[in-house]
């Protein structure tokens, strides 16, 4: 039988820390966590790790991950309308949908747009 995860906890890595800070703080509600060396995005009882800025960590992938390669998907707890509204209030441009896609919980309705970085970043809500 395999292993069941709970929780992944992954990093991300920006060109610019207090950019990507604002823009993860406003437009996706993360609570900014200050480490020891840089900082982490928390969400409830998730969290990414934020490399950037001369921050990396001891241990990476034969081929880091660069600023910009990320593809992140967050689920929006309101209706498709409302994410898009909120977007918009940030001045965050949407790339595509709304749209049906297929997500951790199943079917849902998705917009796409991208972090400072260009990382594309996804709003998904379910069963609305």
């Amino acid at each position: 039988m395999p292993h069941t995860f709970t929780k992944l906890t992954p990093n991300l890595i920006v060109a610019d820390v207090g950019r990507s800070l604002a823009f993860y703080r406003d437009v996706l509600g993360a609570e900014l966590v200050a480490r020891e060396k840089g900082w982490a995005y928390r969400f409830g009882d998730r969290q990414l790790n934020v490399h950037g800025d001369g921050v990396r960590p001891a241990e990476v992938a034969r081929l880091p991950v660069q600023p910009g390669n990320s593809d992140l998907c967050f689920e929006w707890s309101g209706p498709i309308a409302d994410a898009i509204a909120h977007l918009k209030k940030h001045n965050i441009a949407v790339e595509a949908g709304p749209m049906q896609r297929f997500g951790a919980k199943g079917e849902g309705t998705s917009v796409y747009f991208r972090d400072p970085d260009g990382s594309l970043m996804e709003f998904i809500v379910y069963g609305r």
